[in-house]
């Protein structure tokens, strides 16, 4: 897919995240391997922006080290006070100002949303000429989303947040995601003269986009079929739903690329591991980390590898291995432990059978 290469992403990720009961800031929860704030400063990425932009605020020193060694590109914004997305972007261009071209505006707390549908959006935003674009979606239950208002002929006409909707306007399905590509000159002079008047006194961006189409701005909407990518994350029932899915669209991934995934409902595969072809994968099993597993190797029952690499041909079976190394056609016998720096041999070439063996006092298992 071919998309103009937006001049920014901003990416959101200041809250609180009260609802998780956590120390950890929210964005840094973990997540298939990765952090929510690294899914999606990943997703970013594949629009190659000019810049990656991300606001911090509640937890600042946790979030800034971890990009300082995870994001060395992101530039980092602090908000130092909760004062709304508008606020969040007011402050983005009071410090770093986004010039000229398409800002796209995301959350730090929406892993599951795809590159490909960031990238849509832009398209669609050019396509359109529009000073804004709006990422909806529609779900059965909207609780907690702002609604997307529209006329009689279903024009797009506004956005109006949960918290300052009427009764029937709570009754629509249709979403705000809060996900929006805006023209960034228009942006910037809107966000100055954000209003305070709602239920949180906060600045909000969809008065941005009232704003714009106040003042005859074009405002657009692209609809997402797949509700499930812009689910936020708040509190960690929703953790282990979004964990839930994306795992779900690893395995899928993997199964489609010629590895054989026994029992799907009960294996765990990080977003960093790599599988060849021809790989099965028993019942039970997590594979973490950087994890690398070779063509016809077998995995489980029963299995835990984190940091591992395993060997062509190679079998591990009820089996808990930390940064070990596994090699062609060996064998891990079952109930083994092996920890970090463990190597297991190959197996001869001129033995019948796979090589195995019990541990040694250094915690490496030989052929």
């Amino acid at each position: 897919m071919t998309v103009s290469r937006p001049a920014a992403v901003v990416v959101l990720a200041a809250g609180a995240g009260t609802r998780m009961r956590s120390q950890i800031p929210k964005v840094l929860h973990p997540i298939c391997g990765a952090s929510l704030l690294d899914h999606v400063l990943a997703a970013a990425r594949e629009l190659s922006p000019r810049e990656l932009i991300v606001v911090v605020g509640h937890g600042r020193r946790d979030v800034m080290a971890h990009l300082a060694r995870h994001a060395p590109d992101a530039r980092v914004v602090v908000q130092d006070r909760q004062g709304g997305t508008g606020h969040a972007v007011r402050v983005v261009i009071e410090e770093a100002g986004l010039g000229r071209g398409t800002v796209l505006v995301t959350y730090g707390d929406t892993p599951l949303l795809r590159g490909r549908t960031l990238a849509s959006l832009v398209r669609e935003h050019a396509v359109q000429r529009a000073a804004a674009t709006a990422l909806t979606t529609l779900m059965e239950d909207p609780t907690g989303y702002g609604r997307i208002v529209r006329d009689d002929e279903s024009g797009f006409t506004g956005i109006v947040e949960e918290t300052d909707a009427t009764p029937s306007q709570r009754a629509i399905t249709e979403i705000n995601s809060g996900v929006y590509a805006f023209e960034a000159d228009v942006l910037a002079d809107a966000v100055k003269r954000l209003p305070t008047d709602n239920a949180k006194g906060e600045e909000y961006l969809t008065d941005v986009v009232a704003i714009l189409r106040a003042e005859g701005h074009h405002v657009a909407s692209v609809l997402l079929n797949d509700c499930d990518e812009v689910r936020g994350v708040n509190d960690r029932a929703q953790l282990a739903q979004a964990r839930r899915i994306l795992n779900g669209r690893i395995l899928d991934g993997w199964m489609r690329a010629g590895v054989t995934i026994v029992d799907p409902l009960t294996t765990f595969i990080d977003a960093g591991v790599v599988l060849a072809r021809d790989v099965e994968i028993g019942p039970g099993t997590q594979l973490e980390g950087t994890t690398v597993v070779e063509a016809g190797a077998y995995l489980g029952p029963g299995c835990h590898l984190r940091d591992c690499t395993v060997g062509r041909g190679a079998a591990v079976t009820h089996a808990v291995c930390v940064s070990a190394e596994i090699g062609p056609g060996a064998t891990v016998e079952p109930f083994t432990y092996l920890p970090p720096g463990s190597k297991v041999e190959a197996r001869s070439p001129g033995r019948r059978g796979r090589g195995g063996g019990r541990p040694n006092r250094k915690g490496a298992q030989q052929a």
